[in-house]
């Protein structure tokens, strides 16, 4: 049986709202090395992506790209249905993966992030009780799944990690 793995991580800190769209925002200097960090966290941490899940919005894909300057990712998609999405979305995309992917990352936006780890989690522990009321930028939620991704649900996965760049 294939090992499945995966990560949720919040984008790195973002510039301001200010005039711009939501959707428009660019990582701050800050977010871009938060976003290195974690990169090279993911890759000492966990090793290789099969796949990334990204939202179209421009901190997220910033992220995307600046971690994958440090993690290899096999392919990637940037899905209009993981910006403003809520729980369901984000499981729907993840349960579309093709089954022989596992390790997948989706790189997405609070307070979906943490809801969707609690979800698939399904449990107040430690792990889930640290995201519980929301990630920080660049925090990544590491989940083993033992099902396939398409029968992916509300406590179908384990939360074994919470990785945070801390920059």
């Amino acid at each position: 049986m294939t090992q499945r793995r995966l990560v949720l991580l919040r984008h790195a800190k973002a510039e301001p709202r200010g005039a711009l769209d939501d959707a428009a925002r660019a990582l701050a200097t800050r977010g871009r090395d938060q976003a290195t960090v974690i990169g090279q966290s993911l890759k000492d941490g966990l090793g290789d992506f099969d796949l990334a899940l990204v939202s179209t919005a421009l901190r997220t894909r910033e992220t995307f790209r600046l971690l994958a300057q440090q993690v290899d990712v096999g392919a990637h998609e940037f899905l209009d249905d993981l910006y403003e999405a809520d729980v369901e979305n984000v499981v729907k995309a993840i349960r579309g993966v093709d089954p022989r992917a596992g390790h997948v990352l989706v790189v997405g936006h609070e307070p979906t992030i943490s809801a969707t780890a609690l979800h698939l989690h399904g449990g107040r522990d430690q792990l889930g009780s640290q995201v519980a009321l929301g990630v920080p930028t660049a925090t990544a939620c590491i989940l083993e799944v033992q099902a396939p991704w398409a029968e992916l649900d509300r406590g179908g996965a384990t939360m074994t990690q919470v990785l945070r760049a801390g920059v």
